[in-house]
């Protein structure tokens, strides 16, 4: 059995076109749906990043809070951090003069005595002249230089041996031996020696105080 289709053909286009009309507005309808679900979605995203941004702003400003209280700890760390690299200058290559004064009456030979002593260090500072070129370390941080009655000169090299063998104590040296009286063998002297780093204090050597 067939069915035939009395509508006319004008009513036929014309519920087509409602029934595409009718599609479209749905896809409209749909997108509209889902693009007011994407902006709340994105709307709620902003809505979190500013509240994650407000409470990194209150810890930050928290922490900022915290350094400004420590901050005058860490001005007095840096002046003592100042005060110690001064301490440090002064102190650079200290020698005991007291503990050098001892060895001295140790080695000192019985036929003979000083009438003068003097005593000198360097540090870096004061060891270069000003403008000239850094010069490479030689050990050596000052000198010692003498004055003196000797009897003979056996009794002068046996002094030099003597302050050969001092700890932190080199290369002793002779500038003058004379006579005092023709045959007399009474010797006024002069000598010297270097200090080597060897000879400076624990605290001159950047040890520490002692």
């Amino acid at each position: 059995m067939s069915h035939v289709n009395l509508l006319p053909p004008e009513f036929r286009q014309q519920q087509a076109t409602q029934r595409t009309t009718s599609l479209i507005i749905a896809g409209a309808l749909a997108a509209l749906v889902l693009l007011g679900l994407f902006y709340l979605l994105q709307v709620q995203r902003l809505s979190s990043a500013q509240s994650d941004l407000a409470e990194q702003q209150a810890t930050n400003n928290q922490l900022q809070a915290e350094i400004a209280q420590l901050q005058p700890y860490a001005d007095l760390e840096s002046e003592l951090e100042q005060k110690q690299q001064l301490l440090d200058t002064v102190y650079q290559n200290e020698v005991s003069w007291s503990a050098a004064l001892l060895d001295v009456s140790r080695v000192i030979p019985d036929a003979s005595y000083l009438t003068s002593l003097a005593g000198q260090i360097q540090t870096a500072a004061t060891a270069a002249e000003p403008g000239a070129a850094p010069t490479e370390p030689t050990g050596l941080v000052g000198d010692m230089t003498f004055s003196g009655f000797a009897r003979e000169t056996s009794t002068i090299a046996n002094w030099l041996t003597r302050l050969a063998g001092v700890d932190g104590w080199a290369n002793p040296w002779v500038t003058s031996a004379t006579e005092t009286t023709p045959r007399s063998l009474l010797y006024n002297f002069s000598s010297g020696l270097d200090l080597t780093d060897a000879a400076v204090t624990e605290r001159g050597q950047g040890g520490g105080q002692t």
